[in-house]
């Protein structure tokens, strides 16, 4: 019987399958489920700071809000813009949520101030969670910033934080760099114990009747997890820290697909939400039973199989401009109808 065991972060789990930071996973019941269902370990709901800091001002606008009107109205109510209740909530959750089950649960933090991803990072290390993720991303908004000043930070966050806390840490990235597997280098170098490759962002639409922007729920499909492949494919062999493929991982196969181009584990969000929690058991056999069928024993008799470091053919690493080549073939053009 094939064994799914791999290891994330120096963690030994159970099989490739992490649930992704949602709110799926605030609810404990469903935290259950997950755990039922054969999940190898969860993240839970990240922790914003910007949100934190927008509710906070909306506090202090509501407490304020009279204060100004006459004499007798200053200072009717004590004015605070601390975040320490909102924290304190989210702490107080993540306790509940490891004390309710028995697999790793990881954090998940998005900070602002280089100083407050440090204080998050301590004040979560004393929940007893497993490890934390270190949830980056910088869409570019200004022409003139720097790319080097966003790695840069990122870099000293990583350290900063890895100084502070005795727990595992990884980075979520996304894939806006100018060389995302330098940035994956220096950051490895810099400590870190894995990567989640790479962040799903939300991007807004535009309403054509109301003229107005919006933000639709977009869940991922097969179709989105070809990027988070090929850098597993490029960095397996080449780092210390774990690679775990995030998006668009919807069943067992595209989980197969990851071990093979070298992804030490997996994240799943939207399959959930698609095929309901219970879909987790679904792909876990899925797996279970392709290995069986090769006579693979473990995950790590194939893993990285489809590396570009162990495969013989190396030219989908090599030619971005692949497709390209294929979209004018007498073939492609024959499927599609575009010619007879």
């Amino acid at each position: 019987m094939a064994d799914l065991r791999t290891h994330y972060m120096g963690l030994e789990l159970k099989n490739p399958i992490i649930i992704g930071a949602s709110n799926i996973v605030t609810d404990i019941d469903n935290l259950k489920r997950i755990e039922k269902a054969g999940a190898a370990a969860v993240v839970y709901k990240s922790l914003f700071e910007e949100q934190i800091q927008l509710e906070n001002l909306e506090l202090y606008e509501r407490k304020t809000e009279y204060s100004e009107r006459n004499a007798e109205m200053i200072n009717l109510y004590p004015v605070s813009i601390s975040g320490t209740p909102d924290i304190m909530e989210h702490l107080l959750a993540l306790k509940k949520a490891k004390d309710s089950i028995t697999i790793p649960l990881f954090a998940s933090i998005n900070a602002i101030l280089d100083e407050t991803w440090v204080e998050y990072a301590k004040k979560i290390e004393e929940t007893g969670v497993d490890g934390l993720e270190l949830n980056f991303y910088s869409v570019p908004e200004k022409i003139g910033k720097e790319y080097e000043d966003i790695e840069k930070k990122q870099i000293k966050i990583l350290k900063n934080v890895k100084s502070a806390v005795n727990i595992p840490v990884s980075v979520k990235l996304s894939s806006y760099h100018t060389n995302p597997l330098k940035h994956i280098a220096d950051l490895d170098n810099a400590g870190a114990d894995g990567f989640v490759l790479f962040n799903r962002l939300f991007q807004p639409d535009i309403d054509i009747l109301t003229e107005e922007h919006h933000f639709p729920y977009s869940l991922s499909n097969s179709e989105d997890n070809r990027l988070p492949l090929r850098f597993a494919g490029l960095l397996y062999g080449n780092m210390n820290a774990s690679v775990c493929t995030n998006t668009g991982i919807m069943n067992g196969s595209d989980v197969i697909k990851m071990l093979l181009a070298g992804a030490d584990c997996v994240q799943i969000v939207s399959t959930l939400y698609l095929n309901q929690i219970e879909v987790v058991s679904k792909m876990i056999h899925e797996i279970g039973k392709w290995m069986d069928s090769r006579s693979y024993t473990t995950i790590e008799s194939f893993r990285g199989k489809l590396s570009k470091k162990k495969s013989e053919n190396k030219l989908p690493y090599h030619r971005a401009q692949y497709m390209d080549f294929m979209m004018t073939t007498t073939q492609i053009l024959k499927k599609y109808k575009i010619i007879n």
